[in-house]
């Protein structure tokens, strides 16, 4: 079993930048589209650290008490990606495989802290596995500090 390392990542100043997009609650409608982007975004880290199962979500009844904090940004109808705002705790931001590249997670993310600051939380706050590179550059370049790092397993 391979081990997992992960940062918590913190941002408490104050935001001086707006979202660009818009972002919708997420709707039931929209789960067999969510469940294959999620998958498809998280399968190869899942894979690499030998997390089973490798395709997380395969039942609607996994996501439904995780709806309300979920929130979804669609083009001509369609996901383009997803985030979720569980009080000050920024999580599973996502972007279909063809949109990757293009801002969109940097969008999404900003959306996500503006949602949470704008719930009056001072510090928003995430987690993210040290073998996800990408990400970690996103969030220190869009103001977030490395707060600690632990052994996930």
């Amino acid at each position: 079993m391979k081990e997992i390392m992960a940062y918590e990542m913190s941002f408490d100043k104050t935001l001086e930048y707006q979202a660009d997009i818009s972002c919708i609650p997420f709707q039931e409608k929209y789960w067999n589209e969510y469940m294959k982007i999620y998958n498809e975004c998280f399968y190869t880290m899942r894979k690499a650290l030998e997390v089973e199962p490798v395709n997380f979500y395969s039942d609607y009844s996994q996501i439904k008490d995780k709806i309300k904090d979920t929130f979804l940004y669609l083009q001509n109808g369609a996901i383009v990606g997803a985030v979720s705002c569980y009080g000050n705790e920024l999580d599973d931001l996502i972007v279909e495989k063809s949109f990757q590249g293009q801002g969109i997670g940097q969008k999404l993310l900003l959306w996500g802290m503006n949602h949470i600051k704008e719930q009056g939380f001072e510090e928003i706050i995430l987690h993210v596995a040290e073998w996800n590179r990408n990400a970690v550059k996103l969030y220190l370049k869009n103001g977030f500090r490395i707060r600690k790092k632990e052994k996930v397993r």
